[in-house]
């Protein structure tokens, strides 16, 4: 099996990968719409919301092939993650400085 790195995989693999984590950051959206929180004609905010949950899934999508997870859970992280959107690349944000600085010097 060649090594996994962001390069080897196929086209369908990344469209699936896009369309469930834009899928979740549509769902987010339609949310904050019903919260109140943002307007259902603010289209530069849902255009915002697809691209940064598109940006967490594919992150997410990497972090879950490195640690070798099922292609379900996988799927469903991503999704999940896409709804989350930023809130999900600070929690990554958060996880990568920890695991830096406890990292010792060479």
């Amino acid at each position: 099996m060649p090594e996994k790195d962001p390069t080897t995989y196929q086209l369908i693999t990344y469209g699936w990968v896009i369309f469930l984590s834009c899928w979740g950051g549509l769902v987010s959206f339609i949310n904050k719409v019903k919260k109140g929180e943002a307007r259902a004609c603010n289209f530069v905010e849902l255009i915002g919301e697809i691209v940064t949950a598109g940006f967490a899934g594919v992150l997410t999508f990497w972090l879950c092939e490195a640690a070798n997870f099922n292609a379900l859970i996988t799927a469903a992280i991503v999704g999940i993650s896409g709804h989350m959107g930023s809130r999900a690349i600070y929690a990554m944000e958060i996880w990568l400085t920890n695991k830096l600085k406890n990292r010792s010097p060479l």
